[in-house]
């Protein structure tokens, strides 16, 4: 059973090469992070809007037959405290980025973010470019939309849903509910990401104009989203042309498209992941 710590201070004593799971200081707040397996380069996990990094488990499974893996539950996330806002993608890397030192995780590593984890992940390479030793992201958001270029209405759509769950979370606060009180940093954390996306996580993403060489896969899903309404088929193809796109930043760049699978690539299509995870490493 994998052994658990709580370190809030650097001079804390542990054995980074062995399994982990523990939570550490990031400045303002501690973030929990989990880490398996053996083997270098060590490969990291972000997750999509809303989810814990559970959600990795069968690629977490997977992989550390391979090398090390770690994942990590952003701020205000399942045992992560909250954090302070706004939760964009520069402060968010960077919090990452120490959580990894204090943990003694050395670099390079290979990053894997799905949906706003894969723009988290960009910023991170285009911070510590030296820290990376690949890159693969499963259906990042495409950064046409998210500059405000395409869809107007979808972004509207999710500006929305931004409001609403900031209005959840304030109602959360005052709740006499204990468990609903619970859920209000969550929800405002989740909040702030969403709304971020569109104005200071964007503009540091393409700011980044090229990845290099560092190699670069992008998997993209083909299951049209039914909630995206009238627009939700020529949104799907747009978001898979973005993804081909994007790709092209790296001279090192892989297209690769998930058939038949949700935007959850990593649920559906875990063997297509890990396939290109194992590539990776032996690259």
């Amino acid at each position: 059973m994998i052994a658990i710590f709580t370190c809030l201070l650097i001079g804390c004593s542990r054995d980074s090469s062995g399994p982990l799971d523990l939570k550490l200081d990031v400045g303002a707040h501690s973030l929990h992070l989990v880490c398996v397996g053996q083997g270098s380069p060590t490969v990291v996990l972000d997750t999509g809007s809303g989810e814990t990094y559970e959600s990795w488990q069968s690629i977490i499974d997977g992989i550390a037959k391979e090398t090390r893996v770690c994942a990590y539950d952003r701020a205000g996330y399942g045992q992560s405290e909250p954090g302070p806002l706004p939760r964009d993608s520069g402060r968010e890397t960077e919090e990452l980025a120490l959580l990894l030192n204090k943990a003694g995780i050395k670099g390079p590593y290979i990053l894997v973010g799905h949906s706003l984890g894969g723009l988290n992940m960009q910023v991170f390479a285009g911070k510590y470019p030296d820290q990376v030793a690949g890159m693969l992201l499963l259906d990042p958001p495409p950064l046409e939309w998210l500059s405000g270029g395409s869809f107007p209405e979808l972004r509207e759509m999710f500006l929305q849903q931004a409001e609403a769950l900031q209005s959840q979370s304030a109602a959360a606060r005052s709740s006499k509910d204990p468990q609903a009180r619970t859920q209000a940093n969550f929800l405002a954390m989740v909040a702030s990401e969403m709304t971020e996306m569109f104005t200071g996580s964007i503009q540091q993403a393409v700011g980044i104009k090229s990845f290099g060489d560092i190699p670069l896969t992008v998997i993209a899903s083909t299951q049209v989203n039914p909630n995206f309404g009238d627009s939700a088929q020529a949104y799907q193809s747009f978001w898979i042309e973005q993804s081909k796109e994007l790709a092209k930043k790296s001279t090192r760049g892989k297209f690769l498209l998930a058939k038949g699978s949700s935007h959850h690539i990593h649920r559906d299509a875990p063997q297509l992941v890990l396939d290109a995870l194992r590539e990776m490493i032996q690259k």
